[in-house]
């Protein structure tokens, strides 16, 4: 079974199958479905489990969990980390193994970041599909972003004219997370629950002086200093380092992609409207494409995981540094 991501909450509330693969790059669609899954779970008693797919990972060790029994609960939530969505043999082998050998006491959630077409035709993959369901969380293009936001707004008791829909849309270009944020510190100023131009333009006025998406901006234009100094601002404000993480990786992952279709022979301005980067970007993404080669795109990627597990706390390093040193270089700093 597929799922959209905004079909998954009415699906739950129906049935609760006993598998879900979670993927793509946007977080906040993403960390959403997972928060959904984990609250039908714990309603129904499950406890949980979280297991970490990395290059030292034992596969075993999912079935090891899936048969063996909770001290707090007879049914189990398991969460399978894998980002790549690369298992590879073993881990292929163990997922099939796994998806025909369902057990009704346990719930098996993998999330991934977006998956490559070849990995959606894999006989794991399959499997997976076959014994639950696959919930892709595709990003929000430039002209479904206003009625996205809409219906968040709605969710949240507010109604916004087509103008403020708009001025928002062209705010957090196509960053969901900052327009849940956003949106969030509108509820602040809205009067009668009714969002207009004036509005945004005062929530704008009143916004903090750091934010996530002039760390990026900077960054990739190739301002070391200055893109350092709002991460600075942004740890002080009490910014949480895993959202700022899901943005610098989502921006990574756009650059990388476009420096591979590059290196094919692709042009640039064809390949960055497939990415959909908005036009007022388009100079600073080009100039980053220009400082950085795939090669060390791929390596800053590898950087970002190492500080997502820094923050989940699976490694003992500084989270805060080595995000100092992922935006530093970023920017261009010597890798």
């Amino acid at each position: 079974m597929r799922l959209r991501n905004d079909q998954l909450q009415q699906h739950l509330s129906n049935t609760l199958l006993p598998l879900y693969i979670v993927s793509g790059d946007e977080g906040l669609l993403v960390q959403e479905c997972c928060d959904a899954i984990r609250r039908c779970c714990r309603k129904q008693g499950f406890s949980r489990e979280v297991l970490h797919v990395d290059a030292s990972f034992d596969w075993s060790d999912l079935l090891a969990s899936a048969n063996a029994m909770s001290l707090f609960s007879e049914k189990k939530l398991i969460e399978l980390r894998m980002p790549t969505g690369k298992p590879g043999d073993a881990g292929g082998k163990a997922l099939t193994q796994y998806s025909g050998n369902i057990s009704p006491d346990n719930v098996l959630l993998i999330i991934c970041n977006k998956l490559e077409a070849s990995s959606t035709r894999t006989k794991w993959y399959k499997a997976v599909e076959a014994a639950g369901a696959s919930v892709p969380c595709w990003p929000i293009d430039a002209k479904q972003l206003p009625r996205w936001i809409s219906q968040r707004l709605n969710m949240v008791g507010l109604k916004a004219d087509s103008e403020a829909l708009q001025m928002l849309a062209d705010r957090v270009e196509g960053n969901l997370l900052a327009a849940a944020q956003e949106i969030e510190k509108l509820r602040l100023f809205s009067e009668n629950n009714i969002i207009d131009a004036d509005t945004i333009a005062a929530a704008v006025a009143d916004n903090a002086r750091y934010d996530v998406f002039g760390l990026i901006d900077r960054a990739i234009a190739g301002d070391v200093r200055g893109s350092l100094k709002i991460l600075q601002g942004l740890k002080a404000e009490g910014t949480e380092p895993l959202a700022l993480l899901w943005a610098i990786t989502r921006e990574l992952r756009t650059l990388c992609h476009c420096a591979e279709q590059i290196a094919q022979g692709n042009g640039i301005d064809r390949v960055l409207q497939g990415q959909r980067v908005w036009d007022k970007r388009k100079a600073m993404t080009k100039s980053a494409l220009q400082r950085l080669n795939t090669q060390q795109l791929r390596q800053l990627i590898i950087a970002a995981n190492r500080t997502d597990q820094s923050v989940k706390g699976i490694v003992k390093d500084n989270s805060w540094i080595l995000l100092e040193q992922l935006v530093a270089k970023m920017a261009g700093a010597a890798l």
